[in-house]
C-alpha cells in the first residue's frame, strides 16, 4: 500500500512540475522577430527607372551539335573505343562472318567508308524502282536474313 501511495505522490509531483515549466515558458517573450508589414517589404525592393527596358536581352543559345546520320549512329554503336575503327573484338564474336564481308581490304579493321559502302550497296539492292527512295516493302528487304530455328532441342 505504501508503494502505491509513493507512486501517486511522485506522479502528482511530476505532473505539477511539468505544468509549472509549461506556464513559465508560455510567459517568456517571443525571441523570433515578427515579419515586417508588407508595405515595408515593398519599400525595400529596388525600383526600375522610367526608361528601363521591360525585359532584358535573351540568353545566348547553345551551339547545336551536328546531327549524326543513321549510318554514323550504327557505326558508333560498334566503335566502342571511339578510334574511328571497328576491330573484330568490337564487332562481337558472333558477327565474324558479317565483319569479314564488310572488311574489303582484310586488315581486320573496318573504317566508316567500308561500312557506308556496304550499306549503300544494300540500299541500292533494295531500291527496286531506282528512285532513291525506299517504300516500306523495299525497306523490309534491307533487314538481314535470319537463320531458321531448329524444331526441337532433342
Amino acid at each position: 500500500m505504501q508503494r502505491i501511495l509513493v507512486g501517486g505522490v511522485a506522479a502528482l509531483l511530476l505532473a505539477g512540475s511539468g505544468l509549472w515549466f509549461w506556464q513559465t515558458q508560455a510567459n517568456q517573450p517571443n525571441l523570433i522577430p515578427a515579419a515586417p508589414p508588407p508595405a515595408a517589404i515593398s519599400d525595400a525592393l529596388p525600383k526600375a527607372g522610367p526608361n528601363a527596358p521591360a525585359f532584358g536581352p535573351a540568353p545566348p543559345t547553345p551551339p547545336e551539335a551536328p546531327k549524326a546520320s543513321r549510318e554514323e549512329v550504327r557505326f558508333n554503336r560498334y566503335d566502342r573505343n571511339r578510334d574511328e575503327l571497328v576491330s573484330r573484338l568490337e564487332m562481337m564474336g558472333s558477327r565474324t562472318k558479317a565483319f569479314k564481308a564488310l572488311d574489303r581490304d582484310g586488315n581486320n579493321l573496318l573504317t566508316f567508308e567500308e561500312w557506308a559502302a556496304a550499306t549503300g550497296q544494300r540500299f541500292a539492292g533494295a531500291d527496286g524502282n531506282k528512285d532513291q527512295l525506299l517504300t516500306r516493302k523495299e525497306f523490309a528487304q534491307t533487314r538481314p536474313k535470319q537463320a531458321a530455328k531448329p524444331g526441337c532441342r532433342c
